[in-house]
């Protein structure tokens, strides 16, 4: 297949329904590829050099204010991220992490460990009072992150059930294929999570507790001010959204692939230690964040590519994380194999703070599963969302 037909196809339906075979399509025509008016990267060499390449910026709003016009730039879920450090360049990005680093530590993460365990629990003992199949995305995999991330950010446990599926709504925003009704669900979700946080963070600047939205709020109120009203919001948000995203993915991207490895399934059971080298494997194996951006701000070659400035270069992490040049038998599954270090979060600048968090949060998930339910299999047929960037289930059906 010629690189133009595979990129192509990789954008429809069926493509991202299982873009691996698209993937190796376009290594075949080379690890770097120039189509059109942008870059394609499927190698893991080159997309780690472009990801910590300091001269390699994200697509902040004056990008998209070019690329799409103003009224996209300013539409509720563009302008709520274009806010928060997943679309700001240095210096702000650098001012925004360092603050938003400095108070999501990983002691904070570590001492999740305990609620995080506790609300495993509950959620597979609400599972285990059912006769009949359930749906594991729905009643764990979306639940246990959004949980957690809320606990984190301070949210009160009475609107934790609200902010379920206004998260899953708002992060269609971050994907490239979107329809005009995702698009507007979207933005439908950024306005709600905009004025909820609006007054969550009034309530903490009366009332401070021991919680980020306490410790940002403070922050963009002192007499520093480094941080403003509408970073304040739109990092608030972009934490909600990467807080339980990817773990959401993470869960159900993992416990498809151990149904399809039994063998697998059966040795983690047995050797719940290994939790570690599995997470890391379902990682590399279907990353739950596909792909990502960068635009050069120079001139500038990569892999022997001139590269103009502002070229959009797609990095597709999917592929890195199956490039053979990096690991061996890629397309296997293989939880032991050595050195695996995916691409899955990133690296460099905009590497994943939450990356901590969402392997702690997979390595109590999936031993406790197998432990406390010793007939999980699956009921029925899982159902992908069909996004490209983030990949994962909305229905995954389970008999315990």
């Amino acid at each position: 297949m010629d690189a133009v037909s595979a990129a192509t196809q990789l954008m429809s339906p069926e493509g991202r329904r299982d873009p691996y075979p698209l993937y190796a399509a376009l290594r075949a025509n080379g690890p770097v590829l120039a189509l059109d008016d942008q870059l394609i990267v499927t190698s893991y060499r080159h997309a780690s050099a472009v990801l910590r390449d300091p001269q390699m910026l994200v697509v902040d709003r004056d990008m998209l204010r070019r690329q799409f016009g103003p009224e996209f730039a300013t539409r509720p879920a563009q302008a709520l991220l274009t806010d928060s450090m997943l679309n700001t360049n240095a210096p702000d990005h650098r001012r925004m992490r360092q603050l938003v680093s400095g108070v999501f530590t990983p002691r904070r993460v570590a001492d999740l460990r305990t609620a995080i365990q506790a609300q495993a629990m509950r959620l597979a003992d609400a599972l285990h009072d059912s006769d009949e199949p359930v749906d594991l995305m729905e009643q764990f995999a979306v639940p246990l992150p959004v949980t957690v991330i809320c606990e984190l950010l301070g949210v009160p446990e009475s609107d934790r059930g609200w902010f379920r599926p206004v998260a899953v709504d708002f992060a269609d925003a971050i994907e490239y294929a979107i329809t005009t009704e995702a698009a507007d669900r979207a933005d439908r979700a950024a306005t709600q999570l905009r004025d909820y946080f609006i007054g969550l963070v009034a309530d903490r600047r009366r009332k401070p507790a021991d919680d980020l939205t306490s410790e940002l709020a403070a922050a963009a109120t002192s007499a520093d001010s480094v941080l403003s009203g509408a970073e304040l919001l739109g990092n608030l948000a972009l934490l909600l959204l990467a807080g339980h995203e990817t773990t959401t993915n993470l869960i159900g991207n993992g416990m498809a692939i151990l149904f399809g490895h039994p063998d697998s399934l059966t040795r983690l059971r047995s050797s719940p230690e290994l939790a570690p080298a599995f997470v890391e494997e379902f990682l590399r194996f279907d990353s739950p964040v596909q792909m990502t951006t960068r635009v050069p701000a120079s001139p500038t070659t990569v892999a022997g590519v001139d590269v103009t400035r502002r070229t959009e270069i797609t990095v597709l992490l999917g592929a890195a994380n199956r490039d053979p040049d990096r690991f061996s038998a890629p397309d296997s599954f293989d939880p032991l194999r050595s050195d695996n270090m995916p691409l899955s979060f990133g690296a460099g600048a905009h590497f994943c703070l939450g990356a901590a968090l969402a392997r702690l949060e997979a390595q109590i998930a999936f031993p406790l599963l197998l432990a406390r339910f010793p007939g999980l299999r699956p009921a029925s047929d899982p159902i992908r969302r069909d996004r490209l960037v983030l990949r994962g289930f909305c229905r995954l059906p389970v008999s315990l």
